[in-house]
């Protein structure tokens, strides 16, 4: 088949880096599978836009973090399209816990945050195997820094997105030929993920080498190389983060 028949699922993808990333592949000649848990006037939009751009789209409501809603929107992917051959795992999620607050990090937030930022990604992962085997293709997980330095959000969020890293590994090696497998981690991105914490995003800044915080089409940019080239990288950690963890 051309690459104008070439799907993409990405999660989360009605906001932020999942939306930036949807409307850089849809450039590129990719029909998008746009899932969302809460936000579907986002999710909407980012539809017509994609689809403003030529390429056919469609919105997916799930819940990543249950392996049955993730199951029929796979169900629902091969339906629409008969294929997949890109999936973004981009949902997240965190709470804003100071990490030496250690009886603040509650047991449900440990459930919220490891259930769609590193089960999730598995669940959607598992899910999309079979039919991404049928024509090959790329599996990106958005990560974070905080996998790497232990500093973010939470603890939880930090060792969420460090088992993402990992789990990145493991898959390119049982996935591979035919899948490839590889983690972004952005460092700090202009986006409302962070609204109401500008003080952490100042501080931030002044600590990275190129003096400014990624936008959402900077971290999206790396996943659409990924998604649509580097076909001999697999099970590798794009950090971006204008330098910050040099």
């Amino acid at each position: 088949m051309s690459q104008a028949s070439k799907t993409v699922l990405i999660t989360g993808g009605g906001t932020g880096v999942g939306r930036a990333t949807a409307l850089q592949l849809a450039a590129r000649g990719y029909d998008i599978a746009i899932n969302y848990s809460r936000s579907l006037e986002d999710a909407e939009k980012t539809k017509a836009d994609v689809e403003a751009l030529g390429r056919r789209a469609i919105v997916v409501r799930c819940d990543v973090s249950k392996d049955d809603e993730v199951r029929s929107m796979l169900a629902t992917c091969e339906a629409e399209f008969g294929r997949l051959d890109g999936l973004v795992n981009n949902a997240g999620t965190t709470h804003f816990v100071d990490l030496a607050d250690l009886e603040g990090m509650t047991e449900s937030m440990w459930d919220d945050i490891l259930g769609v930022n590193l089960k999730g990604a598995f669940f959607v992962t598992r899910a999309a195997v079979p039919l991404m085997k049928k024509t090959g293709g790329s599996i990106v997980n958005v990560a974070s820094i905080a996998g790497i330095t232990g500093v973010g959000s939470s603890l939880a969020y930090a060792a969420s997105k460090g088992g993402m890293i990992t789990m990145t590994k493991t898959l390119a090696q049982a996935l591979a030929p035919e899948i490839r497998v590889n983690s972004v981690c952005p460092g700090v991105i202009i986006s409302r993920w962070l609204k109401g914490h500008q003080a952490r995003v100042d501080q931030n800044i002044a600590e990275t080498p190129l003096k400014k915080a990624s936008s959402t089409d900077d971290v999206a940019e790396n996943i659409t190389f990924l998604i649509d080239g580097g076909n001999m990288v697999t099970g590798q950690d794009i950090v971006v983060d204008g330098g910050y963890t040099l």
